[in-house]
């Protein structure tokens, strides 16, 4: 089954806490602390392989979660790092966040984006030593792992793309100029998943063409199969535009027109992309009659835009002209990226107020008083409370943020409840 879209949560792994030990041995005066730091957790990468060209591994809500790093160990043995996880997904896949901001466009092979960061590991004690404090006690604890969800979306990496109604025959032309073997029917609809193949003019001219499924009116607000595949068409250099010029329901001009505004209305300016026009099924009656009056049309509105190519896809007939003119379009426009990248290829975030007080405080409607914020509930977290060094380390850290005199200011009094996530301790001037 083909599919292009899926969402998946990612955690990285926490890092490991840090250790706190004394170094204890025969001979060994004053041996101090050796309680080593702990080991980085495992970071989630997205990174663009060949290979099967679906998400079909995400079609459902997966989660994936990266090992944690190891705890420091005695003597200064640092803990081991989490492993990072490496998420394959097909040259092509945008990855967006769940309000459908852009963060990384994977176009080729070997494109990589870090989804989720692994947590820092937390500093043993040794770390802590100083000429006054010779026997800390003390250690941090390894910051969590970055949690996040994201959307995937795959949008074909084709060089040209075939466009035009349901049936008007652009599986034939893909079938007869590659390798590619597309469903082929004489009803509306055939081609319900996209299909790639390459065309190889020369050992060194080949370009690579996409058979989409067909577009109606009002295919950009979600009728028919339109809305779903129009998005595979964003990364198409050019387009070939193919009309079905046997029929006889429908004048080939306004079916030209009809596809052509389902393509304004999209978005990246498709029409805007240079464009060929293919007749097909010239071995039909009468269409010889009907191809000129096409091209009348054509002419007195656009003059001499586009191109126009009679074929018979069903015979061959008038493909290679079409291929050679699609492959110099290609090589005379360059590569549509969908996202222009940061430095890093990482998203920037920019703070909308300069100075703002990294935690907040508010009452509980049990007389507690809450610390928040995610700045001061990171460091918290670092920090190893069980001990009285940590605790004292805690309080020096909260009181040099101005949390004691917000505290004071909202008029906390002598033995109320303080809490900082599950943590609670009693309030004192």
């Amino acid at each position: 089954m083909f599919i292009d879209k899926a969402k998946i949560y990612i955690q990285a792994g926490k890092g490991g806490d840090g250790h706190v030990s004394f170094r204890h041995e025969k001979s060994v005066e004053f041996g101090g602390p050796d309680g080593g730091n702990g080991g980085k957790g495992g970071s989630v990468f997205f990174v663009a392989r060949h290979g099967p060209n679906t998400l079909s591994a995400y079609r459902h809500a997966i989660k994936v979660k990266a090992p944690d790093g190891q705890d420091g160990g005695i003597k200064n043995l640092y803990g081991r790092y989490g492993s990072d996880i490496y998420l394959e997904v097909p040259p092509g896949t945008v990855i967006t966040d769940l309000e459908g901001h852009t963060l990384a466009d994977l176009a080729k092979e070997g494109d990589l984006y870090l989804a989720a960061k692994g947590g820092r590991g937390g500093k043993g004690n040794r770390c802590f030593a100083t000429s006054v404090r010779r026997t800390p006690r003390i250690a941090e604890n390894g910051e969590p792992g970055e949690k996040k969800a994201f959307y995937l979306e795959l949008k074909l990496l084709a060089d040209a793309g075939l466009v035009g109604l349901p049936s008007a025959g652009k599986s034939t032309i893909l079938s007869k100029v590659s390798n590619a073997q597309p469903k082929i029917a004489d009803y509306p609809f055939t081609t319900l998943e996209p299909m790639l193949g390459t065309i190889g003019l020369s050992e060194h001219e080949s370009f690579v063409l996409a058979d989409l499924p067909g577009l109606i009116k009002g295919a950009s607000l979600g009728k028919g199969l339109g809305f779903v595949f129009l998005r595979h068409i964003e990364r198409c250099r050019c387009l070939i535009h193919v009309i079905d010029i046997s029929r006889e329901e429908e004048d080939a001009f306004t079916s030209f027109e009809t596809i052509n505004n389902e393509l304004s209305s999209y978005k990246l300016d498709l029409l805007k992309r240079p464009m060929v026009i293919a007749l097909n099924k010239m071995d039909c009656d009468g269409a010889k009659e009907k191809a000129e009056e096409f091209k009348k049309k054509l002419t007195a509105k656009y003059g001499d835009r586009y191109q126009v190519f009679e074929i018979s896809a069903l015979n061959g007939e008038g493909l290679k002209p079409l291929m050679r003119a699609t492959y110099q379009m290609v090589q005379s426009v360059k590569p549509f990226l969908l996202y222009e990248p940061g430095e890093n290829g990482e998203k920037v975030y920019t703070p909308s107020e300069g100075g703002k007080k990294p935690f907040n405080v508010v009452l509980d409607q049990d007389g507690s008083f809450r610390i928040q914020g995610e700045e001061v509930i990171k460091n918290f977290e670092k920090i190893n409370h069980d001990t009285d060094e940590g605790m004292m380390k805690l309080l020096s850290y909260l009181n040099s943020l101005g949390v004691n005199d917000e505290l004071h200011r909202l008029g906390a009094k002598n033995g109320d409840e303080v809490m900082i996530e599950d943590f609670t301790f009693e309030y004192y001037e």
